[in-house]
């Protein structure tokens, strides 16, 4: 029983990691990558689809991503979904492909970013936390209702407060490699 929520929690707190990483890839750092716009939301026919499937994306130069619609006429609709998204990127397209110029980040967008990143660690740490407080409230009401003993909900208490620390720890060395590639030039 013990097992089991230590198992559930492990895994919500893992989920929490991998959501903060995919989180972080669409954000940008000097460099082109297909995860910056995958996710960008395109209205298509009335309904509202990630990049992903309307298009490919690749990166033929280091600073430019190149977009290939799948659906010649909706161009328009991801060239008006780039322009409205906060990647501050202008599309240029060709008729046949949309093509994505990334300029050099300057120090002050670079500094913005790096908040952005913070303000998601933190809420990846939340989350981890959050996760800690309900299995707990889970071990004090089996302890309460007499299903495990005083010393097994001290040892599992124990044994989450260590899983808790662990992955906050993670989230740190998410967050700090992170804003290393941002601060890149």
């Amino acid at each position: 029983m013990i097992d089991d929520l230590y198992k559930d929690s492990h895994e919500r707190m893992e989920t929490a990691l991998s959501v903060l990483e995919e989180d972080l890839m669409g954000i940008r750092t000097g460099r082109a990558s297909p995860a910056l716009v995958e996710k960008l939301l395109v209205e298509y026919y009335g309904s509202d689809l990630p990049l992903i499937q309307l298009a490919s994306i690749s990166v033929p130069e280091p600073r430019q991503l190149m977009i290939r619609p799948f659906d010649a006429s909706s161009l328009k609709a991801i060239e008006k979904a780039i322009l409205a998204s906060e990647l501050g990127l202008t599309p240029s397209n060709d008729g046949k492909v949309v093509r994505l110029n990334l300029p050099p980040l300057t120090e002050e967008r670079r500094r913005d970013l790096a908040r952005m990143v913070s303000r998601r660690l933190e809420e990846c740490r939340v989350a981890i936390r959050n996760i800690r407080r309900d299995t707990m409230k889970d071990l004090k009401e089996l302890e309460k209702e007499k299903l495990i003993s005083e010393d097994d909900l001290n040892l599992a208490e124990d044994k989450l407060t260590t899983l808790t620390e662990k992955m906050v720890e993670r989230v740190g060395e998410i967050g700090t490699r992170k804003e290393r590639e941002i601060m890149e030039f």
